[in-house]
């Protein structure tokens, strides 16, 4: 029986998994987390044999805990179920230490082939995935100011890029205006623009939104 663990901060979203993992019967969810500090006090506890991680989640985002996780328990596998196209995050969470990458518009047979993928120790790698990572090894070109974004700065970036507002980025995730204006100051002088319409513009000729 495969120990499932699911973190997502939406109920609903949660619920709508664990029907997908328990409709066969080599898979048990065990328990749920909606946000970052449960997730690790469970796996502590509990520990299970795969995570399905959210990358949206409130206060330190999915990439964060991630990296957490995998310095905690190198050997726990985490899969990534997002909203996020693969092209937007897909290899910052492999180099996390991710063992799969899924959007949440993922066949239900997709997921469960992941997580038996992951609980052998191996990894779920879609084609787009492997044609993302095999560029990223064999491309690492100095106009691809994005790369030199952190985690969090990457996630800031591409919401600015969307057209969200300061404000509505930082309720979106929870955190304050004032951080959030020195996220954007911080890409800004990374990325070497001025605007938010640069940044879009950027981001649109990587095809990243």
């Amino acid at each position: 029986m495969i120990k499932i663990l699911i973190a997502d901060d939406h109920a609903v979203v949660r619920q709508g998994i664990k029907n997908i993992v328990e409709s066969g019967n080599d898979m048990q969810v065990i328990g749920e987390a909606s946000n970052g500090a449960e997730l690790l006090n469970f796996v502590k506890s509990q520990m299970p044999d795969v995570v399905i991680l959210d990358l949206s989640m409130p206060g330190r985002n999915g990439l964060e805990i991630l990296k957490d996780i995998k310095r905690q328990f190198p050997s726990l596998s985490v899969i990534i179920l997002s909203m996020h196209p693969e092209d937007q995050y897909a290899v910052r969470a492999f180099r996390a230490g991710a063992s799969g990458y899924m959007t949440k518009e993922s066949a239900p047979s997709e997921l469960v082939k992941a997580i038996k993928i992951a609980n052998q120790g191996g990894k779920y790698i879609s084609p787009l995935a492997a044609a993302l990572l095999a560029s990223y090894v064999e491309i690492k070109s100095v106009d691809e100011q994005h790369k030199l974004l952190s985690d969090r700065e990457y996630e800031v970036f591409i919401l600015l890029a969307e057209g969200q507002t300061v404000g509505e980025i930082a309720v979106g995730l929870n955190l304050s205006v004032k951080t959030i204006s020195t996220y954007r100051t911080r890409i800004l002088e990374k990325m070497r623009m001025t605007t938010n319409a640069e940044l879009a513009r950027y981001a649109r000729n990587f095809n990243l939104i």
